[in-house]
């Protein structure tokens, strides 16, 4: 059966959306690794479902799933994709979107140039929540990798940890674009510290306002921009005295603009979100 879907993109990011408004679908994971292919499918770092609400009180039901077929709780480029997608079908009509996912409530408001501001949540520090394989919590935690930490001229491999929905380890770098992204991330991936395996952040400081950031995530590997890795990034920074005020993240596909107040306020995403082509798929 033909499926009609739309390809969209945060700053890099690139999303293959489906609604199941007028049209039913049941995504298996094969189906989704098909999908995600780029010689042999549509090509993207994940697929979004987006589907009715299931109450009086949120717009849609937004799902994600990683170009491995698994699914996750929280892509925050997608989320700004969703609700602009939402915007242009018309199945929604207001600024203020209320989007249900697997960890909770989304809050996308869309901004006069186009652009989305999404409320991330509050992050969420505590080890059995990120979920994290730690006694107690810290600021940094040390991690041992077989030997590829050497890469980094240390014994132990420094990171930050938190949970803006997903899980995130953020490490530190001095320059971010010769960090050994697709070495150190796999590894820390697979190390089992991290029970749900982990999105992967090398950040560079650049001043107080702003840094550089290259993600290597979980079920995709690196990708052009990950909108929840920058908050988390920023969070870490922010926590460790690096970074303050209204933020400037600059990732290899563009730049986001986060906000946040400190310890158990959320944070604030905005960034654009584009429409790149439209079609349909047999699946």
């Amino acid at each position: 059966m033909e499926y009609r879907f739309t390809k969209m993109h945060g700053i890099g990011n690139d999303f293959v959306v489906f609604d199941t408004y007028t049209q039913p679908l049941t995504l298996s994971r094969e189906q989704v690794r098909h999908i995600a292919d780029r010689q042999f499918g549509i090509g993207c770092d994940q697929v979004l479902l987006l589907e009715p609400p299931k109450n009086h009180e949120t717009d849609v039901c937004y799902r994600i799933f990683n170009a491995d077929g698994g699914e996750v709780m929280q892509c925050g480029n997608g989320a700004r994709c969703a609700a602009v997608y939402l915007r242009e079908k018309a199945l929604v009509t207001k600024d203020r979107i209320i989007a249900e996912t697997g960890k909770g409530r989304l809050i996308l408001q869309i901004d006069a140039d186009n652009c989305v501001t999404v409320d991330m949540g509050v992050p969420e520090f505590e080890p059995a929540k990120i979920p994290l394989k730690a006694d107690e919590q810290l600021e940094e935690y040390e991690l041992s990798l077989d030997g590829n930490h050497q890469t980094f001229g240390g014994d132990e491999l420094t990171f930050g940890a938190v949970s803006l929905g997903n899980p995130h380890a953020v490490i530190i770098v001095d320059e971010v674009d010769s960090a050994p992204v697709n070495v150190i991330g796999p590894a820390v991936q697979l190390s089992g510290v991290f029970p749900e395996s982990v999105n992967v952040g090398f950040i560079e400081i650049l001043n107080r306002q702003a840094f550089k950031l290259r993600v290597f995530e979980r079920g995709s590997g690196e990708t052009l921009a990950c909108g929840s890795g920058a908050c988390a990034a920023m969070v870490i920074a922010c926590q460790q005295g690096y970074l303050e005020g209204t933020i400037d993240a600059e990732l290899r596909g563009g730049h986001l603009t986060l906000r946040w107040a400190g310890q158990g306020e959320p944070v604030y995403m905005t960034g654009p979100a584009t429409t790149v082509f439209e079609g349909k798929i047999e699946l």
